[in-house]
């Protein structure tokens, strides 16, 4: 039994889903993987599900029947992980943006180094680590994370980063049933809460590559939630 879950939460992953999981397992460390698929119409579960005969004991998948936001699939991760008792658990995009070569590190710098909370960082002390986004695409994220700084005040680089550690401890102090945003914004909303709660959290740089394969989830409204969003959190407070 591992003690640390991988969450990997797809929408028509078909060319990611395999290659990410089978990486995953061949890290020198032992990790589970949960995958929460929204109901993709490529076929991703039916990957998935033909990969568990191969790794039963290691490979888990959720299927939700709609596609319900990025927040709400990791919220579902989050208590599938805790009802199993993982100590900590992990969020990971399919699409190889995060690279798996790095969950050791993650998984380090809470086991070994103290932190409750890692966020594998683009920007650690403003060097960005991005590889294949357009310039107006680093722009827009890198300030970002600029402005969630300066409005929340959590002294974080990258406060937008997807690819994060949790101890578990920490999952059980937020109340996950409150969590507000669905979109990016609930990255932004999970750190500050969990930095309002005074737990420890520490950055670990990563280098950030673009998907090659497969078609990114990035909307409109999904920055809209990420920019305008965490002015309403701030404003009220977000009550534990």
């Amino acid at each position: 039994m591992s003690d640390a879950l991988v969450i990997i939460p797809t929408y028509n992953e078909k060319e990611n889903i395999e290659v990410i999981i089978r990486t995953t397992f061949n890290q020198k460390k032992e990790f589970h993987i949960l995958v929460v698929d929204d109901n993709s119409p490529d076929g991703t579960s039916q990957i998935v599900e033909n990969l568990i005969l191969e790794f039963p004991n290691r490979l888990f998948l959720e299927k939700r029947l709609g596609k319900n936001g990025l927040g709400t699939a990791y919220i579902h991760g989050f208590k599938w992980a805790l009802a199993k008792n993982y100590d900590y658990i992990i969020e990971m995009d399919a699409d190889f943006s995060h690279n798996p070569k790095d969950l050791v590190r993650l998984y380090n710098a809470c086991k070994k180094e103290g932190g409750d909370v890692a966020v594998g960082s683009r920007y650690v002390n403003n060097q960005v680590n991005v590889v294949n986004w357009d310039m107006k695409r680093l722009l827009l994220s890198y300030f970002a994370s600029k402005y969630v700084r300066f409005i929340t005040r959590i002294p974080l680089f990258d406060t937008t980063a997807g690819f994060v550690c949790w101890n578990k401890k920490v999952l059980k102090t937020i109340q996950l049933d409150k969590i507000k945003f669905v979109g990016y914004a609930f990255q932004i909303e999970m750190k500050f809460k969990a930095w309002k709660h005074g737990f420890n959290i520490k950055e670990v740089s990563v280098i950030f590559t673009d998907r090659t394969l497969g078609t990114s989830k990035m909307s409109g409204n999904i920055v809209y939630e990420a920019l305008f969003g965490v002015i309403k959190m701030k404003l009220k407070g977000l009550p534990k």
